[in-house]
C-alpha cells in the first residue's frame, strides 16, 4: 500500500498484514495487523516515526522512494515489531539519525547492532524542531516496555501513541470506521499487553491528556479521529470496578469437571451473575484475556492429572497471574481419582492477584448430591460477595 496522507506534510506509511495470525508466537491475531510507521516532512528537518517487521522493510523503503533526505528515526520502542526495519533505513539514509529514549539506546544496540555513534537520546518533554513543525516526546515507561515513549506533534496535534491505544486490526481505512469493532480489538490488545501495568498506565494518560489532541495514531491499527473514544474506554478498563460477571476457564477430560462447570454456570445464572466459560481445549486465549479485564470472580475448572491441575490449566492460571486483572475472588472445582495436589498447586500459581479465595470444590469421581449441594452454595457466595461489591 503506498503512503497517505494524514494531513499536511504528514503521511501513514508501514505494512498491513491480512495474513498475520499470531503475534510474537503467543497471542492470536484473528483480523490480521499493520505496523505503522509515519513520515513528518518539516520545512527544515524530515522524521520517520517507527519502522516495521524486518521481513516488511522492503515495504517500506518503496514508500519512502521519493523521498531524498531523511534526517531522523524516531524510535518510541526498541521491540522489533517497531525498529526492526532501522539497520535497512539507515543504509538507504546513511546520513540519518536515531532519535530514541535513554533507556531505549543501549536496546537498539543489543536487539538490532545499530552502531552507538547513530544513536540521539531524548528527554522526557524534549522538543525538536523539523521547521515549521515541532515534536515533543513524551516518556510512557511500561507502556508495554520501560523505554517506550509517544511523540506529540504540535502544529497537528497528533499523539503518535506507540503501542499505547492500539489496536490488532488489517483495514485499508487510515480512521477508525467500526467503533464497535475497533472497542474489541482494542480490548484484546490492552488486555494481552496492558493490563499487568494499569497503575502505571493511568499516570501515562494523565501525561498525554495534558496535550490538546485532535488524532492519535498508534502504531498497530486504524488513528483515532475522536480520541475520547479510546480514552475512555481506557479509563474504563483500567479504573472501573469490575462487573457482576465470572471468568470460568476449564478442562475436562472424562466428563466430571464438565458436568460441575454446567451446574455451577446455570445456579450462577438463576442468580443473575453472568458467566464467560472457556474450554482451554479450543479456545482463543485472546478472548479469555479480554473477560478477565472486568470479571469480578474467576473459577477455574480441572480434573486432576498426575496428581496436580491439567496443563492447560496451568497454563491458563499463569496466564491470569500475569495478566493481573483486577477480579476480587477466585475459586476452584474439579474432580479427582485418588488423590493429588490439585488446589496447593494452583493456589501457589497467583500470587499476583489481590482476591480473597473461596472454598474450592474437588468431587473424587463423578460429582455427587453432595457436590451439587457444595457448588449451589459457591455460586450463593460468588452472588453475595458481589453484591457486597456493588458489581454490576
Amino acid at each position: 500500500m503506498n503512503a497517505r496522507k494524514i494531513t499536511n506534510k504528514v503521511f501513514l506509511m508501514g505494512f498491513v498484514d491480512w495474513d498475520a495470525r499470531l503475534f510474537d508466537s503467543l497471542i492470536p491475531l484473528p483480523d490480521g495487523t499493520s505496523y505503522n510507521a509515519y513520515l513528518i516532512e518539516g520545512s527544515e528537518k524530515t522524521v520517520l516515526i517507527d519502522t516495521v517487521e524486518p521481513e516488511f522493510g522492503d515495504v517500506l523503503l518503496d514508500q519512502l522512494s521519493a523521498v531524498k533526505k531523511l534526517d531522523y528515526i524516531v524510535s518510541l520502542h526498541a521491540e522489533q515489531d517497531h525498529s526492526g526495519s532501522i539497520p535497512s533505513i539507515l543504509a538507504k539514509y546513511p546520513e540519518a539519525k536515531v532519535i530514541t529514549s535513554i533507556r531505549a539506546k543501549d536496546m537498539l544496540i543489543d536487539l538490532l547492532s545499530i552502531p552507538e555513534n547513530k544513536i540521539i537520546t531524548v528527554a522526557d518533554g524534549e522538543t525538536l524542531s523539523l521547521g515549521d513543525k515541532n515534536l515533543e516526546f513524551i516518556y510512557t515507561p511500561w507502556v508495554h516496555w520501560p523505554e517506550t515513549m509517544c511523540a506529540y506533534l504540535k502544529e497537528d496535534k497528533i499523539l503518535f501513541s506507540c503501542d499505547f491505544f492500539g489496536s490488532h486490526i488489517a483495514t485499508t481505512d487510515i480512521y477508525v470506521s467500526d467503533e464497535g469493532r475497533v472497542y474489541e480489538a482494542a480490548k484484546r490488545y490492552f488486555a494481552e499487553i496492558m493490563m499487568p501495568f494499569k497503575k502505571i498506565i493511568v499516570k501515562d494518560i494523565d501525561k498525554v491528556l495534558s496535550k490538546e489532541i485532535s488524532v492519535i495514531a498508534p502504531s498497530h491499527g486504524p488513528l483515532y479521529p475522536r480520541p475520547s473514544f479510546i480514552i475512555d474506554a481506557y479509563k474504563d478498563w483500567l479504573e472501573s470496578p469490575a462487573h457482576n460477571k465470572v471468568v470460568l476457564p476449564y478442562i475436562s477430560m472424562h466428563g466430571s469437571t464438565k458436568k460441575m462447570v454446567d451446574y455451577l454456570v446455570s445456579s450462577l445464572a438463576q442468580k443473575g451473575v453472568t458467566v464467560e466459560i472457556f474450554n482451554l481445549a479450543v479456545t482463543d486465549i485472546g478472548k479469555l484475556a479480554i473477560a478477565l479485564v472486568d470479571a469480578g470472580t474467576i473459577v477455574i475448572g480441572t480434573p486432576t492429572l498426575l496428581s496436580g491441575p491439567h496443563p492447560n490449566v496451568i497454563y491458563g492460571a499463569y496466564l491470569a497471574n500475569v495478566l493481573r486483572p483486577k477480579a476480587k475472588f477466585i475459586s476452584i472445582i474439579g474432580s479427582f481419582g485418588w488423590g493429588g495436589k490439585t488446589v496447593e498447586i494452583l493456589s501457589g500459581m497467583i500470587s499476583n492477584l489481590k482476591v480473597e479465595v473461596l472454598n474450592p470444590v474437588l468431587t473424587k469421581g463423578y460429582p455427587l448430591e453432595s457436590d451439587f449441594k457444595a457448588l449451589e452454595v459457591l455460586a450463593k457466595e460468588i452472588e453475595m460477595k458481589h453484591k457486597e461489591q456493588g458489581f454490576t
